[in-house]
């Protein structure tokens, strides 16, 4: 590993951190809020995040804003 090009890849690696913790937050609401269909789907097709989105702000039961998110505010 050529550590000249390692600040570029950092960008890289946050995205991707980012996204598994975007996944796993919503399996875990999907779970609590008794949506099967949804944690199985997610978790079969969980790659780019765009599912777990989509879940997230769409059609949870209870629906995340992004003030929900921005728990370092607090």
């Amino acid at each position: 590993m050529n550590f000249n090009q390692l600040p570029g890849q950092i960008g890289l690696y946050i995205l991707l951190i980012a996204l598994l913790v975007l996944n796993g937050y919503a399996l875990w609401k999907a779970a609590r809020d008794n949506q099967r269909n949804w944690f199985v789907a997610m978790l079969v097709i969980h790659g780019t995040g765009v599912l777990e989105i989509a879940y997230l702000f769409f059609f949870a039961k209870k629906k995340v804003k992004l003030d929900d998110l921005k728990f370092w505010e607090k």
